[in-house]
């Protein structure tokens, strides 16, 4: 395979980046680096070593980096990227695929559906393995911003939810959330409901609360951050359920899907009903999902990605059944 750009996969005559994939990935045009200097155990060690210091939810084997002449370095503090390496749990399938999936299913969000994601790139560490590189975007001009994941706007947490406290809701929910919050909710609303389809059409099972936030826009309104932690999961997880969280409140099911027992295009035009979306436009929305010219980018972006054929072959098995699922 030619070499390609590892944040958007274009073609390149080296191993690297394009100068747009610098700009976002940077801010300018800085030198940043493909291969890393430290290996996935260290990454762990230092985990561990600052794991009560660093500022990074989750449980995820990842690490704050600061971009120093050309170099990705470890920081406790101010970082400018996030980066995951393999997870250190085996999973059913795919395991060592999950940086490039993670990287893959974010470009098709972004070139494909037009989805505003997190900049991202997949690098390699010193012992060969990937790992997937992502800019932070909560801070601006060197400030920190506000932001709240919709568990903290709800005040569900392991406390008073559970274990489960960030699977306990509905996607119609979210919605509800977002009205309350963002003055410029008809804007917003679609672009959460562009979302929520994605993550259907792009086999993501994990899209839980914590995976969508709000952060203060360069006018002063709360609106969603861009996307980020968009993984094909049914590539590792093929038993899980599709969706994180029900599609509707109140445990409202359509008839479509008490009979079939899955979602298609179909409940997606009820939910954006159910979120004041004007019907025309939720339609065209939809419409996005169900064109074959931006799923043969799809297929372009898997063949061009750095997964693996076996795991590429997977990926598009995935990927058919939810297009069959939406076509109607």
């Amino acid at each position: 395979m030619t070499q390609r750009c590892r944040s958007t996969l274009a073609a390149l005559p080296a191993d690297g980046y394009t100068v747009a994939a610098l700009r976002r990935l940077t801010g300018s045009r800085r030198r940043l680096p493909t291969r890393l200097r430290f290996t996935r155990s260290e990454v762990i060690r230092y985990r561990a070593e600052v794991a009560d210091r660093m500022s990074i939810s989750g449980v995820q084997d990842k690490v704050s980096l600061r971009l120093i002449g050309g170099d990705l370095v470890p920081t406790e503090r101010n970082g400018e990227f996030i980066l995951k390496p393999i997870p250190g749990t085996p999973l059913p399938a795919f395991t060592d695929e999950v940086p490039a999936n993670e990287h893959l299913t974010m470009q098709i969000a972004e070139q494909v559906f037009g989805i505003t994601t997190a900049a991202n790139a997949l690098v390699t560490l010193a012992d060969g393995e990937p790992a997937y590189l992502t800019a932070r975007f909560d801070r601006r001009a060197g400030q920190r911003l506000d932001m709240e994941d919709f568990c903290a706007l709800t005040g569900q947490s392991p406390a008073n939810h559970g274990r489960q406290y960030k699977y306990q809701g509905s996607y119609e929910g979210l919605a509800t959330v977002l009205h309350r919050h963002c003055p410029a909710y008809a804007i917003e609303a679609e672009r959460l409901f562009v979302r929520i389809v994605a993550n259907y059409a792009l086999g993501n099972g994990d899209a839980h609360l914590k995976n969508f936030s709000l952060f203060t826009s360069p006018d002063g309104d709360p609106v969603l951050t861009p996307a980020y932690d968009l993984v094909n999961t049914a590539l590792h997880l093929p038993h899980e359920t599709p969706l994180a969280l029900d599609l509707f409140a109140d445990d409202y099911m359509t008839p479509a899907f008490k009979t079939l027992g899955f979602h298609r295009a179909g409940d997606f035009q009820v939910l954006a009903q159910r979120m004041g979306l004007v019907p025309r436009r939720a339609q065209s929305l939809i419409e996005r999902f169900q064109d074959p010219a931006r799923w043969r980018t799809v297929d372009d972006l898997v063949e061009r990605s750095f997964l693996s054929p076996q795991a590429q072959a997977a990926y598009r098995t995935v990927l058919a059944d939810r297009r069959r699922a939406l076509a109607g």
